[in-house]
């Protein structure tokens, strides 16, 4: 087959595969439309089997991990964690919506960073919907945060996001070292975030809420919080030991399902429901669009970005370097810009990709389709009866994403001086 036909065919492949993942037309998952685009690109010879083989192999560590981490967020919620915190946050806020926007920013960065962005887009909203709504104040500018700090705030470790695992794979950082340098770049993010928050949802933040409820002792699952601590000092401790962090998330995964096994009846129905929550037709999409994209890649698209691509990793250039990822997250979505771009930053060492890495996370704020975190968060939303518009998000993008951009990368070639990466 010519060479331009494949790239065509490449294109167009992955071209559905992004849109059906947008669209998910009568609910259907992503899987359906990325694995069947995968085997036709074999059959065409655009990428060869064996070359799909090892895009398997590559992944399987990275998409372990997710599953893993997926039935961790979700054990949580079992457990009433996310619950708790929602009692948190409305007891705490006093009766003041400011520090209610406060509390959420600060429950929504620290369950991005430590489950993931997928727990605070999909568990975390609908507890915040809750409880702006049990208190009487307009809940546009918290729910608007979860959706935010779901992209920003998951910057930190290599667990926020799927992207992270793969950049920290690529960069051939240890856990901490991954954390120490992208510390400042998430604070400055997160900050960014809530100075924007205060200004633009200024007249909705002034509304006065309901008195709060009487303070009942707020119950935190001190187990589930015990076990969550834990998984993480098994992330910091598995490389020194050569071990894979998704071991340290399955035994905690593996813990709190044993708990509720053990102390809950109806068995069976435990087990089938944390199945679900691992979520096999993510998996499989992710799989298969990492074949489509390999297929992309190998017919002209690495070209096309080399030649953008700035060589160096001063903050110039890393700054450029984000700027790119950023508009690729907003054009094909964050996890198939990141499969593009890492081979190509790998070789200029782990600054620049962790400057994929901040172009990937911040810049999806910025429109619907940057992220699956803000397409799940709007299905939420919907479910709500709550339609989040298009123009708004936009606008709240332009105020938060170019700045924060900026900023990171900034902060990022500022670690990479004091970690002895640049």
């Amino acid at each position: 087959m010519a060479e331009a036909v494949q790239a065509t065919l490449a294109i167009i492949a992955l071209a559905g595969v992004i849109w059906f993942a947008v669209r998910r037309p009568k609910g259907l998952p992503e899987a359906v439309a990325a694995v069947p685009a995968a085997l036709l690109l074999c059959l065409c010879g655009v990428i060869g089997w064996g070359e799909a083989a090892a895009q398997i192999r590559e992944m399987a560590p990275t998409v372990v991990f997710l599953a893993a981490i997926l039935a961790l967020s979700h054990l949580c919620q079992r457990e009433g964690l996310f619950r708790a915190l929602g009692e948190l946050i409305a007891q705490g806020s006093g009766g003041r919506p400011r520090r209610l926007l406060l509390l959420v920013f600060v429950i929504a960065a620290l369950v991005t960073a430590v489950l993931s962005l997928d727990a605070t887009a999909v568990l975390l909203t609908p507890v915040v919907f809750a409880t702006a709504s049990r208190l009487g104040v307009r809940p546009k500018p918290h729910v608007y945060a979860t959706a935010h700090l779901a992209n920003s705030a998951s910057l930190l470790l290599p667990v926020s996001n799927l992207t992270n695992l793969l950049a920290m794979s690529a960069a051939g950082l240890s856990f901490t070292t991954f954390a120490g340098v992208m510390a400042v770049p998430w604070l400055l993010a997160i900050g960014i975030e809530y100075a924007v928050f205060r200004r633009y949802f200024r007249a909705d933040l002034s509304v006065p809420m309901s008195p709060p409820e009487s303070a009942r002792p707020v119950r935190l699952p001190l187990f589930a919080l015990g076990v969550v601590a834990a998984t993480l000092a098994g992330f910091v401790a598995s490389g020194s030991l050569h071990l894979e962090p998704f071991w340290a998330a399955i035994a905690g995964a593996a813990v709190l399902a044993g708990k509720r096994l053990l102390t809950r009846r109806r068995r069976f129905q435990q087990v089938k429901d944390l199945a679900g929550s691992v979520n096999p037709w993510f998996a499989a999409f992710v799989f298969a669009l990492a074949i489509v994209v390999k297929g992309v890649t190998d017919h002209g698209l690495t070209d096309a970005l080399r030649a953008v691509l700035p060589h160096g990793t001063g903050w110039p250039e890393l700054l450029w370097m984000a700027a790119v990822a950023a508009l690729l997250a907003n054009v094909v979505n964050n996890l198939p810009a990141v499969l593009v771009l890492l081979p190509l930053a790998a070789p200029m060492g782990p600054l620049a990709v962790l400057a994929v890495l901040i172009g990937v996370n911040v810049g999806p704020n910025l429109t619907y389709v940057g992220s699956l975190a803000t397409l799940l968060w709007r299905r939420i939303m919907a479910d709500h009866e709550y339609e989040a518009e298009l123009k708004e998000f936009t606008r709240l993008g332009l105020l938060t994403v170019p700045l924060s951009l900026v900023l990171c990368s900034l902060g990022l070639w500022a670690g990479g001086v004091v970690f002895g990466l640049s």
